[in-house]
């Protein structure tokens, strides 16, 4: 008996190589994505990808939706690490989520940056989040269908880190322009990043190009550059799947000072800024 699955979350989109019968297979790939309300507007949907947590990734997330926001643009920021959310702490978003009866809104930042975040949805911010994977699908794609988006330029996702459940929800039913991987120097990441990378592939996503963080440390007296995890490999990855690297961002103290004060808004990084060339020619 063939196996049916009714399912959207349990499909990889390859029906050619699928014993499973659904109502999909006579028609080919089968299309999950789904669309805002019909009083959001978002032009420009960017994720913010890594293999693994902890090399940086919503700090890349917030500075880029900066810098973007500092050129002019009406930027949005989902932060869809619904487990792990912290784009409410990095810009200092307190309030909790409003709405109209039919839509929620979100944050405002001081830059006018648009961020919703799964803090707004709890009574405090040390609340664990403590959801199966289905749950936290469906509030990922209520982030984006349920929230007003009003008129945003560039809207940056905050991706769950892995190649798990959620973040192929996100890639199923996100209209992604394309995802810029962040990793950080080490053998250990560069491998997991490689699986990220194949993983969008696979799906059909376009990589934008690569982050790497935590690069190096530079001397404030002499500014020698000193490699504390080692020698990077992020050109090679690079050169195997043809991507750009897009910035190699050092450790600076201030980077986690201003993002563990909600000051994101504060700080320049400079070794983004060719990144934020790049995602202007989208």
């Amino acid at each position: 008996m063939a196996n049916t699955n009714q399912n959207p979350e349990n499909c990889n989109g390859a029906c050619d190589t699928c014993g499973t019968d659904c109502p999909s297979r006579n028609g080919g790939t089968p299309n999950f994505r789904i669309e805002p309300h019909k009083r959001s507007s978002i032009k420009k949907m960017i994720g913010i990808v890594s293999g693994k947590g902890g090399v940086g990734k919503s700090f890349v997330t917030s500075a880029l939706a900066v810098e973007m926001a500092r050129r002019g643009y009406r930027v949005g920021v989902l932060d869809g690490d619904i487990t792990g959310p912290s784009m409410g702490k990095v810009f200092g978003v307190k309030q909790k989520a409003m709405g109209d009866g039919e839509l929620m809104y979100p944050a405002k930042t001081k830059l006018g940056i648009q961020v919703v975040t799964a803090n707004m949805l709890l009574e405090s911010d040390d609340q664990p989040i403590i959801w199966r994977g289905p749950m936290v699908a469906g509030i990922l794609k209520q982030f984006y269908q349920e929230v007003f988006w009003d008129r945003v330029d560039y809207m940056f996702v905050d991706m769950p880190p892995g190649t798990g459940d959620v973040p192929l929800t996100a890639f199923q039913s996100f209209p992604l322009d394309g995802i810029v991987v962040v990793t950080s120097p080490q053998d250990l990441v560069s491998m997991v990043v490689e699986k990220a990378i194949n993983m969008a592939q696979m799906m059909n996503i376009r990589v934008l190009g690569l982050v790497e963080n935590m690069s190096y440390v530079e001397c404030p007296d002499c500014g020698k550059k000193m490699y504390v995890f080692g020698n990077s490999h992020i050109e090679e990855v690079a050169e195997k799947f043809g991507l750009d690297v897009l910035a190699r961002i050092p450790l600076d103290e201030k980077n986690a000072v201003l993002s563990d004060e909600g000051a994101i808004e504060d700080l320049t990084v400079e070794p983004l800024k060719k990144a934020a060339d790049f995602i202007e020619t989208l």
